[in-house]
């Protein structure tokens, strides 16, 4: 294997390809990251068995070859070099030298061979989507899944594939994210339970003017745009029927600033309770009142200004809940509605120009007086 490259274009390749080499593992080339010279350029590789990202950068290319080198190392080595052009060579060995100026380095690396076959995943029936409709689902939904390894379905975001929409969902049973954007790429229907931390790589890897391809096997799934292709497994298993939980009749809503709710949210949040965060929130005519008492520690009070509609309302949540979904928010304005002191909330954008639609949901906590 022997290839020229430059300091920018092999910085650039391994920045998308290291985040999915895992920090720990027990099998030691899951550690390396795969450099592929052939007459395309240089396509580097790495996957931790349920995420694998590859991506090829240009390079000049005298001799073709593979081998695995240790991810962590090559790129703390190549965020060092000078802006030159470097010589990478092997002679068949799992020995590599990298030149850089006057900078060399040696290099001990493991065999292509003992690094995993990326998934079977063909591209010839698949979706196609415009990245800034794909992000901005995952934008707004993969933040409401599940970190909790008791209810691993809940740990991954399900994402609805139609013929004219995509829908995201993302639940922890406590608070759920939900959005609706317009699509014409698909072939056919599809749920799919994907991995955030897959999504994450998405996010990361492409630009808002890509366009990318999906396609699935049997429980993979797999995005390419350009170069660079994701795959991740599948979470398998039925997704809780969240339409269920979804209020229908929510008669009493309120219309709050955004910022001025989370404000008050966080200084009464200081004085709540580590363990619930609950805050209590009493909504009047005109006034939005908050309330902490923790026995241990003290009370808190705040009011400020909304616009509500229905009867006075008293209803706890999670602060954190409110504050985190609050922030994924696209507008200045929120609108809650309610039913009853124990019956799911729902919060949207108010005035949201965008013809993709969004509501998120929380389920308030008991009250104590």
């Amino acid at each position: 294997m022997k290839f020229t490259i430059t300091r920018e274009r092999l910085h650039e390749g391994l920045s998308a390809v290291a985040p999915s080499v895992p920090a720990k593992t027990t099998l030691p080339v899951l550690s390396n990251i795969l450099a592929e010279a052939t007459k395309d350029g240089l396509r580097l590789s790495g996957t931790d068995l349920d995420i694998a990202v590859s991506t090829v950068v240009p390079a000049d290319v005298d001799g073709e070859g593979a081998v695995t080198l240790p991810a962590k190392k090559l790129v703390e080595i190549v965020r060092e070099l000078p802006s030159a052009a470097v010589r990478v060579t092997s002679a068949g060995e799992q020995r590599v030298h990298l030149e850089c100026g006057r900078s060399k380095f040696k290099l001990l690396g493991i065999a292509k061979e003992e690094f995993p076959n990326f998934p079977p995943v063909k591209f010839d029936r698949a979706w196609s989507v415009t990245s800034v409709d794909l992000l901005k689902l995952i934008n707004h939904v993969s933040f409401a899944a599940s970190t909790e390894e008791s209810r691993p379905i809940l740990n991954g975001v399900l994402w609805e594939l139609r013929a004219d929409r995509m829908r995201m969902v993302a639940t922890n049973g406590h608070r759920l994210a939900r959005m609706d954007v317009a699509a014409s790429g698909g072939k056919e229907s599809a749920d799919l339970i994907v991995p955030p931390k897959a999504l994450e790589q998405i996010r990361r890897l492409f630009g808002a003017a890509d366009m990318i391809e999906i396609a699935r096997s049997e429980n993979h799934l797999g995005f390419r745009s350009g170069d660079t292709r994701v795959f991740t497994r599948l979470i398998e298993g039925p997704y809780p029927n969240y339409e269920q939980v979804i209020p229908r009749e929510n008669d009493k809503a309120a219309t709050i600033d955004k910022e001025a709710l989370a404000s008050a949210l966080r200084r009464v949040g200081v004085v709540a309770s580590d363990q619930t965060h609950r805050v209590r929130l009493a909504f009047g005519s005109g006034v939005l009142r908050f309330a902490v008492s923790t026995p241990d520690l003290g009370e808190a009070q705040d009011e400020i200004a909304v616009t509500y509609e229905g009867d006075a309302l008293e209803i706890g949540f999670n602060a954190n809940y409110l504050l985190e979904i609050l922030k994924y928010m696209p507008t200045e304005e929120v609108r809650f509605t309610f039913k009853a002191p124990e019956r799911a909330a729902t919060i949207e954008p108010a005035g949201w120009d965008d013809p993709a639609s969004y509501m998120c949901l929380v389920m308030p906590l008991r009250l104590v007086d």
